[in-house]
């Protein structure tokens, strides 16, 4: 039995609207933190901005590295958990220093 015959494609559907809101849910942040560092030129609001940026990418970035480029589901996962790691460390980094 496939996949699609258990609900599969609903679930897949679903799952891409989800990560298209996450992307544009976090690029809105980005561009918020982004544009409070702008103005006020403070390193921790860019740092902020970075982490959020990092976040955003890495939560959109295993289904489009298999969907597009055909990486492995699990090679997928691991860079998309890696750059979210490195995202929380910049936002919790942008929170510690001031």
């Amino acid at each position: 039995m496939s996949p699609y015959e258990t609900g599969g494609m609903e679930i897949a559907l679903a799952l891409a609207v989800v990560k298209t809101l996450v992307l544009i849910v976090g690029g809105v942040i980005t561009y918020f933190a982004y544009k409070a560092y702008r103005r006020t030129r403070q390193q921790a609001l860019g740092l902020l901005a970075l982490g959020f940026g990092l976040v955003t990418l890495g939560l959109v970035l295993a289904g489009m590295l298999y969907e597009l480029l055909g990486v492995s589901l699990p090679l997928g996962i691991l860079l998309e958990s890696l750059l979210v790691l490195a995202g929380f460390i910049v936002i919790a980094y942008s929170l510690y220093v001031q």
